[in-house]
This record gives C-alpha cells, structure tokens and sequence, in this order.
C-alpha cells in the first residue's frame, strides 16, 4: 500500500505544489524585481531546462542549476556542489509557471537553507509583466555554431 495518500492512492503534484507553496516566499514578478534592485540582491535561480533557457531566455543576472542536478549543487558534502550555494544566503528560484520551483524551493528549504522563495507566476508571468529577458540563445556554451560566430 501506498504511503502517498490517507487511502493509499498516489499524492497529486498540484497539491504537493501547493504545500511547498505555503511553507515558501511566493514572490510576484513585482516583488522580485525590487529584491534584486535592494542591497542585499537574493541568488535568482534558474531551474528549468536548456532548451528552455535557450527559447526564452532568462532573467537577468538568473543563475542556472537545472532541477535535476539541483539537490546535488547545493548539498555542500556532494561532489557536484557549486559555491554559488550557500545556506545563509537568500535564494529565489523560477521555472516556466510556478511548479518545479515551488518544489523545488521547499526542497531547499528542507536541506537547510532557511531563506528561500520562488516566482509565484513563473518566468512566464515576468514576461507578461513585461520584465526585462536576456537573450540566452546568442551566448549559449552548448550551442554549436559556425566558427566564423564564435
């Protein structure tokens, strides 16, 4: 029997999103843009995939750590550990619409990083808002291109 649910069935994403929701900051794009422009600007991560960030860019300044390798980066006794983590510092993630960071921001938050939040809407909802968006695709180290473009 499942342990997922009280009847033994499998526990919904959405509601889990929901959860990691209420145990995280739910920043709007409004909220972030004005962290990033304070003092003491959080860590924006990035947390969704290549082709993503290829097709749309990412918010300025955005550090990548895909989801999938996330929890080994900012584990500091793990040999894929990156220094750009660091549990006393403040963090902010997004992926497309809100979900993966939520989760994955809860995750984090569960490692021990205390000061941790997510964009509420998303990369999708700070380019409806109309924030800024780099150009990731021009500067890319994993697209090939011709070596005249290098």
């Amino acid at each position: 029997m499942s342990e997922g649910t009280p009847d033994g069935g499998v526990k919904r994403a959405w509601d889990m999103v929901e959860e990691a929701k209420s145990q995280i900051d739910n920043l709007s794009p409004a909220d972030l843009q004005t962290e990033m422009n304070g003092d003491d600007a959080p860590v924006v991560v990035d947390i969704r995939d290549m082709r993503e960030l290829y097709l749309k860019g990412k918010i300025p300044g955005a550090v990548h750590a895909p989801r999938g390798m996330l929890e080994f980066w900012v584990d500091p006794q793990s040999e894929y550990y990156r220094d750009v983590f660091s549990p006393d510092r403040r963090y902010i993630l997004y992926c497309a619409g809100g979900g993966r960071s939520a989760l994955a921001a809860k995750t984090m938050k569960d490692m021990g990083y205390s000061d941790i939040g997510h964009l509420e809407p998303g990369f999708g909802g700070w380019e409806s808002a109309g924030m800024q968006v780099e150009d990731t695709a021009g500067t890319s180290k994993w697209i090939p291109r011709p070596e005249n473009e290098a």
